[in-house]
């Protein structure tokens, strides 16, 4: 079972909706997560600084730096194999 690493903010007055959908794709696609929730807006910013990104949240893959949400479906998706054609053209 592949394993994903997913960092997420979820504040007091703001969860982010990204977080959110990333860890319910995340756990759709049977992955084994590690989850780190990101509570506090200073705890946010140095997270952010650390790994020289602008937004959470930020998805590891067996240890390959992902991305957040959107980039995490493109992967998703390129990793899907493509269905065969049983006919020619």
């Amino acid at each position: 079972m592949p394993k994903a690493v997913i960092y997420r903010m979820d504040l007091p007055n703001y969860t982010c909706g990204f977080g959110t959908a990333a860890l319910d794709l995340l756990r759709r696609e049977k992955f084994d997560i590690e989850e780190h929730v990101l509570r506090t807006r200073r705890e946010t910013d140095v997270f952010k600084d650390k790994h020289h990104v602008t937004t959470t949240p930020l998805v590891f893959i067996d240890g390959e730096k992902i991305g957040g949400f959107t980039e995490l479906k493109k992967h998703l998706k390129a990793q899907k194999p493509k269905p065969k054609r049983f006919w020619k053209r």
